[in-house]
């Protein structure tokens, strides 16, 4: 059990469109022996439970109150934190190429959702599609914690910002196994 937390609150990153991914993994890498991360949310943030549990650490989640949670990370039992954490896994690259896209069968405007939201509505539409069928969705910001999902779960995408920098634009191609490109 860690001695003492340090102490991060995303909940005014967020609330100025940021994206806090990157100061949570800054702040989890320059945690000391005995320091565990006291983070504090808008939401629950379900998908880093898996990005740093992969990373050796527990965590124990609790709502504050007001759709507001805290979440404590600490080291896993054997984890001394004395060796530096081995670096998270690049994000995939998205599929290249025209070959094999069909129109969009779904469209999503998920712009004006807060995290986790639009990920869970993108991955429970496309439990309901067919291999080779492909979804288009609208998002504020990058879907830093999509890209692993999808391709853990065999899916293609390709994406990026419109010109202005506002919008991300995804199209994801449902995967289903050997014959995902059909």
């Amino acid at each position: 059990m860690p001695h003492s937390y340090i102490d991060l609150d995303v909940r005014p990153i967020l609330n100025a469109g940021g994206e806090p991914f990157g100061k949570i993994m800054e702040t989890v890498g320059a945690l000391g022996p005995g320091q565990g991360l006291r983070l504090l949310a808008p939401f629950k943030p379900v998908p880093l439970f898996q990005v740093l549990g992969q990373r050796g650490f527990d965590h124990q989640a609790r709502e504050l109150g007001g759709g507001d949670w805290e979440v404590l990370f600490s080291r896993a039992e054997g984890e001394s934190g004395t060796e530096a954490a081995p670096a998270p896994p690049p994000a995939p690259e998205p599929a290249a190429g025209d070959a094999g896209w069909r129109e969009p069968l779904v469209h999503m405007d998920n712009r004006d959702l807060e995290p986790p939201e639009p990920m869970v509505r993108i991955l429970a539409a496309l439990e309901e599609m067919q291999p080779g069928e492909t979804l288009a969705a609208l998002l504020c910001r990058e879907p830093m914690f999509l890209l692993p999902e999808l391709a853990k779960r065999g899916h293609e995408w390709r994406g990026g910002f419109d010109p202005d920098g506002t919008t991300y634009r995804i199209h994801i191609r449902v995967g289903g196994g050997t014959d995902a490109a059909a």
